[in-house]
């Protein structure tokens, strides 16, 4: 994707390249090749929405951030991506083409495919909620070191959060819809996987694709076959209904 590393002041069809100079100190800045110079760490603001990029981020020109959003330093921002207000795109953040960014979304240790859409208020990347107990008794937190990585066409529904990993890299692939607060779970989960909203997935559990979850169902172990799922723990839906459906005659023949 053709990316840019940095804008002058004033609206021109073609922006200028950057060019790395050495101060008189010998240390580097950014300069514009119409003599603007952007000194190492300093921000500007991106002429498509009014919004704030670092001088080292690389954002294709076709990209709008909107006025109170901010993108820092090594992060990518590809063709027609929209960031909205109020939204953080941290350092060597990657986001790919024709990606929305919501209002007040944070997005941080990951990266993100073509064509997603992240909604408002989402967080992705910050560290899992991990803690042991040592021989002490103490609590001691447990290194979040590994990214996320959001595949093309995914949809995350406003207010999800997605913690990055200890141990696995946490993914979303191809066409999945989330509509999940998800902490701390090391998870594969496949293609074309639609979750509702207040669905919990243990950790280490793999699920199959285009497996769809039914609201605050729990998945307990791996599920390999694709289908609707239910319940807690989550099994086949017309299982969970015969289940339902069993509870509530029960519960009739003891009341009578």
């Amino acid at each position: 994707m053709p990316l840019l590393s940095s804008a002058s002041g004033q609206q021109q069809k073609e922006l200028p390249s950057l060019i790395i100079l050495k101060s008189e100190a010998g240390e580097p800045r950014n300069s514009l090749e119409d003599g603007s110079a952007k000194y190492e760490g300093e921000f500007s603001k991106w002429n498509n929405g009014g919004g704030v990029f670092h001088s080292l981020a690389c954002i294709d020109p076709t990209a709008v951030i909107e006025v109170g959003a901010i993108v820092h330093s090594k992060a990518m921002v590809g063709a027609n991506v929209h960031i909205g207000s109020g939204a953080v795109i941290g350092p060597a953040v990657s986001i790919g083409g024709s990606t929305k960014i919501g209002y007040n979304a944070v997005l941080s240790n990951c990266s993100i495919g073509d064509s997603c859409a992240v909604y408002n208020g989402v967080c992705i990347g910050q560290d899992g909620f991990g803690f042991f107990v040592d021989d002490q008794g103490n609590m001691v937190k447990k290194p979040q070191l590994l990214n996320v990585r959001i595949g093309n066409n995914v949809e995350i529904g406003a207010n999800s959060c997605v913690d990055r990993g200890r141990l696995l890299i946490m993914w979303s692939l191809e066409g999945a819809a989330l509509s999940v607060d998800k902490s701390e779970l090391q998870v594969l989960q496949r293609d074309y996987v639609t979750l509702g909203g207040r669905v919990a997935v243990r950790d280490h559990v793999s699920v199959a694709s285009k497996v769809r979850l039914a609201a605050n169902s729990c998945v307990t172990k791996d599920i390999s076959e694709p289908g609707d799922y239910a319940g807690f723990p989550a099994v086949p839906a017309r299982e969970w209904r015969r289940q339902v459906a069993n509870q509530r005659r029960i519960s009739k023949q003891g009341g009578s």
